[in-house]
């Protein structure tokens, strides 16, 4: 979904540069001639979008397939708005993916529902059928757009919801990148399920500077990811989406179907590893790397090692 903020510019040198990384990594070969020889040594390629939560759930998914299903794997990571071209030209053969996002991002269609299960069926269906890629199952982890506010201001005005949000709001500076004012399934859409919101003001400012923007006291609400690593701080209130204007973000794997035929252990130790990721324990592990300072590999190594003997 979503969580980059490129130029033009940027976003055309990393899907060229992935291209370049994918042309000598093999990964087509489970669909070429040489399919053979791939199947023999077991070799998938895992690709990941470049944010931290991304790679986190790459790098535990290699672990688990070279721990659990023998498999050499391969890492790529690209551009969040290259990854899926990548899988479906089959220059790598899975990666985490969320369900609001195959659904409004690549499917191009609106929510038949917010149901997680109704998400994930539609997007699981239509991607068998347009691009002969399997949706593994969901985790509970929802990475999904979302509002916080300071303790400071959940306490005095009783704020814990979107709802309450909206019937405060004229109390509330509001903070965002900007862009979130104007598209469709930013602001106008809370607008669309809440009612107006007539904030005392909105601010904008660079994407990065949001946490430390209210907890310096100068700003109140601010545009979040569900899972952001920064929520962990108990000086910030994830808002409840109680009228659920935003559509549900699960991760689960996606993976060619040509690739699951040739090694359908995958599918049974990807939705064992997907099953021990909810929102709290995803939202912990970017919170190591990107509050802490830790890196992306050691964290995803340290949470496959605490798991792995329950898969």
């Amino acid at each position: 979904m979503k969580k980059l903020f490129m130029t033009v510019a940027l976003v055309a040198v990393l899907a060229l540069a992935g291209t370049a990384v994918l042309a000598g990594c093999g990964s087509k070969d489970a669909d070429s001639p040489d399919g053979d020889a791939a199947a023999e040594k077991g070799t998938v390629t895992i690709g990941s979008k470049d944010f931290t939560e991304n790679v986190i759930l790459a790098d535990i998914y290699q672990l688990a397939l070279e721990d659990k299903a023998g498999l050499e794997v391969k890492r790529v990571e690209l551009a969040s708005s290259a990854v899926n071209t990548a899988l479906q030209n089959g220059d790598i053969d899975l990666y985490p993916e969320y369900t609001g996002t195959g659904l409004l991002d690549v499917l191009k269609t609106t929510a038949p529902s917010n149901d997680p299960q109704v998400v994930y069926d539609t997007v699981k269906d239509a991607y068998k059928t347009q691009f002969d890629i399997i949706w593994l199952d969901y985790a509970q982890a929802n990475d999904g757009q979302g509002v916080a506010v300071t303790k400071a201001i959940s306490d005095q005005y009783g704020i814990t919801t979107i709802s309450d949000l909206q019937k405060n709001a004229t109390e509330i500076r509001f903070v965002s990148q900007g862009e979130f004012i104007e598209r469709s399934d930013g602001l106008p859409a809370l607008e669309t399920v809440y009612g107006p919101f007539a904030f005392k003001d909105k601010l904008v400012i660079d994407n990065a500077l949001k946490y430390e923007t209210l907890l310096k006291g100068d700003g109140d609400a601010v545009v979040a990811y569900t899972t952001e690593g920064a929520l962990t701080n108990p000086e910030l209130v994830l808002l409840e989406d109680d009228k659920f204007a935003w559509p549900p973000y699960n991760i689960a794997p996606v993976v060619r179907a040509s690739v699951l035929e040739a090694y359908p252990n995958i599918a049974d130790v990807l939705n064992a590893v997907n099953a021990k990721i909810d929102t709290p324990t995803i939202t912990g592990l970017n919170a190591k790397v990107d509050v802490d300072g830790q890196e992306a590999d050691k964290v995803a190594k340290e949470f496959y090692d605490s798991i792995k003997d329950q898969l």
